[in-house]
């Protein structure tokens, strides 16, 4: 029992000891690291790359109606301005990704773009444009820059890689065989919308919406002007159409029952009777312009996977589900690999901005 009394101080003055010596022999920790400090115009940084308020700010109005009415509170504003930082971050990570893929655009590849998308307005009218939305010509040319790289790397990365076969095709039509089964005549639409007075409800990716007929009419002769020079009609809706439905799917109305064409307006009827598939109409009616393309026309009956349209929209729609669906998992992927810091979105939660 004495020993074993005696042998615990024992044991612990040894274990002290053991541990001052180690102590001793090891070099002082160093004091912990301060907290990074930020400027006040960086809003956010991925992987030590900052993204400034005035790029934020930029993108922020590229993306509203500076007419619009009411005006967005402060709270809205801020809240459109946490989400237009989360999608910067998730550009910023795709174009360092383009940067190391040797994937930037050039500078041949920014004024072709900014080019097309000035074709059919005179400069001074282009300028008036950029100046009421607080851009620049280089700030334009900039946002240009940024989403062609990202383009680029998507394209190479995702969209490229993707490829529907044959047997694809076949399985998915023979499991919706009744789809192609047509009891009527049908047409299948594309129209770009615009009108003479501003919505609120209007999105497309210029975020341009005529408020006067004049305004309107310029407009539709732009448009016209690009479809004529070779402008995708698709693109075109996107970029300008103010129809808040068909907007965002390049303007496609998708395929149209020939009874439905009794309800709609006579002059919007009688264009989509007398035109070619491939043709393009501008129709007016009020101070309502509608730039009509018909892409197809299909008799009624069943259509066979043999007819170039069926089998070419089930392999689009296929593609594009499957593209969607791998760009989503590709920007989940990239965006895990990145160390980002939102700094607007902490100084909200901490009361220092509100």
């Amino acid at each position: 029992m004495k020993q074993m009394r005696v042998s615990r101080p024992i044991s612990a003055l040894a274990a002290i000891a053991a541990l001052s010596l180690t102590t001793a022999c090891q070099k002082p920790s160093a004091p912990a690291a301060a907290p990074k400090t930020v400027a006040p115009d960086v809003w956010a940084v991925v992987d030590g790359h900052d993204i400034h308020q005035d790029l934020v700010e930029n993108a922020y109005r590229s993306a509203v109606d500076p007419s619009a009415t009411p005006a967005p509170s402060s709270e809205q504003v801020l809240t459109m301005k946490v989400n237009v930082i989360d999608e910067l971050i998730t550009q910023e990570i795709l174009l360092a990704r383009a940067h190391a893929r040797g994937l930037d655009a050039t500078d041949a590849d920014v004024d072709a773009a900014f080019n097309e998308r000035k074709i059919g307005v005179t400069d001074d009218v282009f300028n008036a444009q950029l100046k009421e939305r607080g851009f620049t010509t280089d700030a334009f040319k900039s946002g240009i820059r940024r989403e062609l790289s990202v383009q680029k790397v998507l394209d190479a990365d995702v969209n490229d890689k993707v490829t529907i076969t044959d047997q694809q095709v076949a399985d998915f039509y023979n499991q919706n065989r009744a789809q192609f089964n047509l009891k009527e005549p049908q047409y299948r639409l594309a129209q770009i919308v615009v009108t003479a007075t501003k919505d609120p409800q209007t999105r497309n990716r210029m975020n341009d919406d005529a408020g006067t007929l004049d305004e309107a009419t310029r407009k539709v002769a732009m448009i016209v002007e690009k479809l004529k020079a070779g402008g995708d009609f698709g693109t075109l809706a996107m970029d300008y159409s103010e129809d808040p439905q068909s907007a965002a799917q390049g303007g496609d109305l998708g395929f149209v029952p020939a009874s439905a064409l009794s309800r709609v307006a006579p002059p919007l009827r009688d264009a989509v009777l007398k035109m070619e598939p491939g043709h393009v109409s501008t129709v007016t009616i009020g101070q309502a312009y509608t730039i009509l393309a018909l892409v197809a026309r299909e008799p009624a009956g069943q259509r066979s996977l043999d007819t170039p349209t069926v089998h070419d929209s089930i392999r689009d729609l296929l593609k594009s589900r499957q593209q969607e669906l791998m760009r989503t998992a590709y920007i989940a992927a990239a965006r895990a690999d990145a160390k980002v810091t939102n700094y607007l979105a902490q100084r909200i939660l901490s009361g220092e901005v509100r």
